[in-house]
């Protein structure tokens, strides 16, 4: 009876180990509406449906190291788009109190990329953002490939080289 019962019990652990294998999918974007710099609502998992490899970068006005990331990257984006395709999303976490902010901080800095606000930081807490600046790099299939939060000099080079990655 004993080996009866241990037979049984290696069969459903394997069964189960096999089951959990073929179960785990890769993670996607939540489904959560932002809205763009101008107001209009958009829902953020359509950014990770265009086939294009796309960096979504979480960020504040009142965050040094954010502003220095993307004035960084925006050194290399012309180069970047051209030899990856790839398309930057900048998702400010900026509260009601700051948003007004945004759009001229924006325009100043003369930024190309796409501005989403996420001001009740519902985007934030389902990608379990806590502090910016965060990076999160989005595969052409929609999959999250990468995540690095803060910054420092040179952050963007392993970015790309995350990026290069996903060219082969």
């Amino acid at each position: 009876m004993r080996l009866f019962i241990l037979s049984i019990l290696a069969f459903t652990c394997g069964f189960n180990a096999k089951a959990n294998d073929t179960t785990k999918q890769k993670q996607t974007l939540p489904s959560v509406q932002v809205k763009t710099i101008d107001g209009k609502a958009v829902n953020i998992q359509d950014y990770g449906k265009t086939g294009k490899i796309t960096i979504i970068s979480f960020w504040a006005t009142w965050c040094g190291p954010c502003i220095k990331e993307l004035d960084n990257i925006l050194d290399v984006y012309d180069e970047w788009q051209t030899k990856y395709g790839c398309e930057l999303i900048a998702v400010t976490i900026d509260d009601s109190r700051n948003i007004t902010k945004v759009k001229p901080f924006v325009n100043g800095k003369g930024w190309p990329y796409t501005i989403l606000t996420d001001e009740n930081k519902d985007l934030a807490r389902a990608m379990n953002v806590n502090n910016p600046p965060q990076v999160i790099l989005i595969d052409q299939q929609g999959h999250i490939v990468y995540v690095h939060n803060g910054y420092t000099e040179g952050s963007e080079l392993e970015l790309e080289e995350q990026i290069k990655k996903l060219i082969k």
